[in-house]
């Protein structure tokens, strides 16, 4: 079978390419910059699978899609965007749907949220004038309506992970009290498969969920017991909207457009209305507990094959952060430093394990309190951490950095700041000739970004420094 996936490189996408993959199925990948599509994840599928570019949003990049496709699943979403995001999936839908048309395609899968309430936040509303755009006489369209997906690198996951973890006392907003029903990545993605070319759910859509219905108090409190973690929620209802907005901001990992359109979400119950397409395509429902226990396994296994934040789209340089892969040399400030190396492994091995939950090697708090400012200033912050605690790879999230460039075998690691500055920053790290080189790189934006590189300067020689000194000698670790 042939099929169309956009996404790809999105949380759902990674995961269910890979499905695809080992199903045996030819797969055409959709996605914005194929220079973010990680080919060696796929390395065994090779003759399996091809990538296009094709930007849903402007219509005007667009690449001509194979005459032979059977299947299409719509992954695209842009809750986590800047921009007018009802506006931009919209015109995405229409633009894509125009598209498929074309082909001779016979059914479309779409992936989205539950929305049986009368009154709809603005995210879930976007999700449902979606399913519209979709409609068309060329292809049947199967909508399936996921409650929160529960999954290691989930943001759902990701969010309940950060506010359990951190906080042995939680003051949270009313909206904890309202009722979900969570649903496990990997049922999710059975129910993707399940529905390829099956008439009877032509021009349907489905609630899946998994058995359990919750409240999101009783999912904070479950996970802390599954974590054996003792937690106390005391719900108030002086917290407005936009101040729990900034609550979770604060707390986790999400960015602030994110928590902002979670929050909207998460004061309207989200409960599937039942039906049968579990029983009918031989689906075991996975409830809440046994969803964490898999997602701990994952993560304890450093097995996470896909994040929330693998997605570029809260990102400001999401559409052209690639072309950064030259460090430019004129117009800019550095601080290079370079020391003789007594065990080349030792290093190598502690630059690519730079980051998270093993820090920056000198000087942490410098780089807590530079997180701290970010996140005031609407940035990333440092608590997203690494995906993998061993590998990393090119398009990797890496606390308030991205990684563009990582090489074992060349002994190099670059990576490019997300933090909020007024310019542009890489940090690169590289083994030559027995030694290793750590430099920094500023392209400043006007009086400011100049202004800002010398109020930081007095830090680097400390903070720099130290930090080399940690990657190239053991005994200083």
């Amino acid at each position: 079978m042939k099929i169309l996936l956009t996404g790809a490189t999105g949380y759902i996408g990674k995961r269910l390419l890979i499905q695809l993959l080992t199903d045996g199925h030819d797969v055409v990948c959709s996605v914005r910059d194929s220079k973010r599509f990680d080919t060696s994840l796929y390395s065994n599928f090779q003759h399996k699978i091809s990538v296009i570019e094709n930007d849903y949003r402007n219509g005007k990049t667009m690449s001509e899609l194979d005459k032979d496709i059977d299947v299409a699943f719509y992954l695209i979403h842009s809750m986590s965007a800047d921009e007018d995001f009802s506006k931009a999936e919209k015109l995405s839908a229409q633009n894509f749907s125009k598209k498929l048309e074309e082909t001779h395609c016979k059914q479309l899968i779409y992936l989205t949220g539950i929305v049986n309430e009368e009154n709809l936040s603005k995210h879930l509303q976007s999700r449902k004038d979606v399913e519209n755009e979709l409609r068309s006489s060329k292809y049947a369209l199967t909508v399936l309506r996921a409650g929160i997906i529960i999954g290691s690198g989930s943001a759902s996951f990701e969010i309940i992970r950060d506010l359990v973890e951190k906080l042995p006392v939680m003051v949270a907003p009313k909206w904890l009290k309202t009722k979900c029903q969570p649903i496990a990545i990997r049922n999710v993605i059975q129910f993707l498969m399940g529905t390829m070319l099956k008439p009877f759910t032509y021009d349907r859509h489905y609630d899946i969920a998994g058995p359990d219905v919750l409240s999101y108090k009783q999912m904070l409190l479950i996970f802390a017991e599954e974590r054996k973690l003792k937690r106390t929620i005391i719900s108030v209802p002086v917290l407005s909207p936009k101040i729990s907005s900034y609550w979770l901001y604060f707390i986790t990992s999400t960015s602030y457009t994110l928590a902002k359109n979670l929050v909207e979400s998460m004061t309207i119950n989200v409960i599937a209305e039942k039906n049968d397409l579990a029983e009918k395509l031989g689906i075991e429902l996975l409830d809440y507990r046994k969803s964490l226990q898999l997602s701990f396994d994952k993560i304890e296994q450093n097995d996470v094959l896909s994040t929330w934040y693998d997605s570029f789209g809260s990102y400001r340089y999401a559409d052209t952060v690639w072309n950064f892969l030259e460090v430019p040399s004129r117009g800019v400030f550095k601080d290079r430093r370079e020391k003789t190396l007594k065990n080349e492994k030792y290093t190598l091995d502690k630059i690519f394990g730079i980051g998270g939950k093993n820090g920056w090697y000198y000087a942490n708090f410098l780089w807590s309190i530079r997180g701290f400012i970010d996140k005031l200033f609407g940035g990333v912050g440092l608590k997203r951490g690494r995906k993998n605690s061993k590998n990393l790879k090119p398009g990797d999230s890496l606390d308030f950095w991205r990684v563009l460039y990582a090489n074992r075998d060349e002994k190099r690691l670059l990576l490019f700041a997300e933090m909020k500055m007024p310019g542009e920053a890489w940090l690169d790290f590289r083994i030559e000739n027995g030694k290793v080189i750590q430099e920094a790189t500023f392209r400043p934006v006007g009086l400011l970004g100049r202004l800002y590189w010398y109020a930081v300067l007095p830090f680097h020689g400390y903070l720099f420094k130290g930090m080399l000194d940690k990657l190239a000698d053991e005994s200083a670790s």
